[in-house]
């Protein structure tokens, strides 16, 4: 399950669990003022569980956040050290053509017939 899956299934798991309970009172066979009583009780906790799944879901973006940071830099690292690679593989096939041309220069046929007198 990934992460972003996870903090929905949690939010899920708290609204899911706040409706059945409130269903679960208005179902149970108490009489009016018990049940009145029951959902003034759950009324006045319900800006605690609104914290709480607010500060779950802040949780589960702060650590979404810093795993997409960290990759992110390590997709960068990588991309510096292939183009570092990319730079230093350029710089000695310059090298080698322009040694492949001063090889070539040096034995040219002018070069050859003056040795060869």
């Amino acid at each position: 399950m990934s992460k972003k899956s996870a903090g929905a299934f949690i939010g899920g798991m708290l609204l899911g669990g706040t409706i059945g309970t409130i269903i679960g009172i208005l179902i149970a066979p108490r009489t009016g003022r018990e049940t009145r009583q029951l959902l003034k009780k759950s009324a006045d906790a319900l800006p605690e569980l609104a914290e709480d799944l607010s500060t779950t879901v802040q949780l589960q973006a702060d650590r979404l956040s810093g795993s997409a940071l960290r990759r992110w830099d390590a997709t960068l690292n990588r991309l510096r050290d292939a183009i570092a690679a990319g730079i230093e593989a350029s710089v000695e096939e310059s090298e080698e053509i322009d040694r492949s041309k001063s090889d070539l220069a040096t034995d040219s046929p002018s070069s050859v017939s003056n040795h060869q007198l």
